[in-house]
């Protein structure tokens, strides 16, 4: 599991099934293969049944310990890690992926500017208002236009994004249905959440002034028309169900603190997921040995699992043994081939015993790693690094500026674009793709700059 600015978050509309509002800033995206084949595996179903096509559909793991989840443009869905965490099994997760289908399926984030253009009219005809009557000398009713002028707007964004959430909340409920799964789950994650707004003393107010619909009104709603459904007593599967447990123990132990962990899988549970856990949780405490030992316990139950063989081989490189950890890490990627995270670790495990044979077998590894995914922002540091030591230094810019495109880094990335102009053959594959990132760069300085 790694960190990635892989997306900017700030930059797209945040519709939720969510207890506390929209996401902060830049968070930071989290990276893990075994993850991703979760989500992708989860959400094909829901996806197929919402009328879209799965791989145009993302899901993103965002590191947040909010429980929440939102619906981005470029039919993209955010799922906090907080959220993981506190879901009881994988139907929990399958409720919120068909919730935020139905924002996708609805259009809700292009639909925005369809209240945000009215509303913003409304507020600056206040505005024209308030001055004109300041201007003619009653200041105190050019406030209270503007004041009436403002209320009115956010009543309408308000108004609407409750619509919305309503609308999401019962396509999802159709969608679970068309792919023969039960709504516990969604009613199960509403109830936990309105246990937190009965603490935070808002559970018997009224929805006005909030973007989501109390959860008590949105049980009340939903319950019924999830009981109408055949799938209402459709147990989770249960392979896909453990599959979601390994998955949230994991991410306890990479995110929370170590003594965090062991509250929630204390060390004398020996169930697969509390050894997941207890693995990166001794991992993060400095103690390799007993990480080693927890992960070698996995694998004798699982011999050859690729992503237990992907966290001992990362053990064994992050505590200083990069050359032992080369066997473990290949017979990950042999066992996964299809996983571009678990090359770039092994191409990073190469790279960091400093042997040129190794570099050797690094460079086609992840040449083949970005190609299968060019939104990893380390592959492409890693692929710099081995162009750098061949002493391609256009080849290495071009992967730099690769690299500083994903980060958000358009100073950097325009530079090493021209860089890699410079060197690279006029009209190639690499000069070509070197122009697109400097254009595009460049463009988007001059827009910052304007505003």
């Amino acid at each position: 599991m790694m960190l990635s600015r892989r997306f900017t978050i700030r930059a797209v509309i945040a519709l939720g099934f969510a207890l506390l509002a929209g996401p902060a800033a830049a968070e930071s995206v989290l990276r893990d293969a075994e993850t991703e084949a979760l989500f992708n595996d989860v959400a094909r179903p829901l996806i197929v049944a919402a009328g879209l096509t799965p791989a145009s559909v993302q899901i993103v793991l965002v590191g947040d310990p909010q429980i929440n989840a939102f619906a981005g443009g470029g039919q993209n869905i955010f799922i906090y890690s907080g959220l993981i965490e506190n879901a009881a099994n994988v139907n929990w997760l399958q409720g919120v992926i068909a919730h935020e289908l139905g924002h996708l399926a609805g259009g809700h984030n292009v639909r925005s500017g369809e209240v945000s253009r009215p509303a913003s009219h409304i507020s600056i005809l206040s505005l024209i208002a308030a001055v004109g009557l300041a201007a003619a000398g009653a200041p105190e009713a050019g406030l209270a236009a503007l004041g009436v002028g403002t209320a009115t707007a956010q009543a309408q964004v308000l108004q609407y994004s409750r619509n919305q959430e309503s609308s999401a909340d019962l396509a999802g409920a159709s969608f679970l249905a068309k792919a023969g799964l039960s709504g516990s789950g969604s009613i199960g994650f509403f109830n936990k959440l309105l246990g937190f707004e009965y603490r935070a003393g808002i559970a018997q107010a009224n929805s006005y002034g909030r973007t989501h619909p109390l959860d008590g009104e949105r049980i009340a709603i939903l319950d019924d028309v999830y009981k109408a459904s055949a799938a209402w007593n459709t147990p989770p599967d249960p392979m896909l169900d453990a599959r979601f447990q390994r998955v949230k123990a994991k991410l306890v132990g990479f995110v929370e603190e170590p003594p965090r962990t062991f509250q929630l899988y204390p060390e004398k549970l020996t169930t697969e997921a509390a050894r997941y856990a207890h693995a990166y949780a001794w991992h993060k405490s400095a103690y390799p040995d007993a990480a080693l030992g927890e992960v070698d316990a996995l694998l004798a139950r699982q011999p050859g699992d690729p992503y237990y063989l992907e966290l001992k081989g990362q053990i064994l490189l992050e505590s200083g043994q990069a050359k032992a950890s080369l066997t473990v890490l290949r017979a990950a990627v042999a066992a996964a081939p299809k996983q571009p995270l678990i090359a770039t670790l092994l191409g990073h495990a190469l790279i960091s015993t400093d042997d040129p044979a190794d570099f050797a077998e690094a460079k086609p590894l992840l040449r083949q790693a970005v190609i299968a995914d060019r939104e990893n922002p380390f592959a492409w540091y890693e692929l710099g690094v081995v162009y750098d030591r061949e002493g391609d230094a256009p080849r290495a810019a071009l992967a730099s500026a690769e690299r500083f495109d994903l980060e958000g880094d358009p100073m950097r990335a325009a530079m090493s674009a021209k860089i890699a102009l410079a060197g690279l053959p006029n009209g190639s594959r690499d000069w070509l793709r070197a122009d697109d990132i400097a254009q595009v760069e460049q463009n988007d300085l001059v827009k910052k700059k304007r505003r």
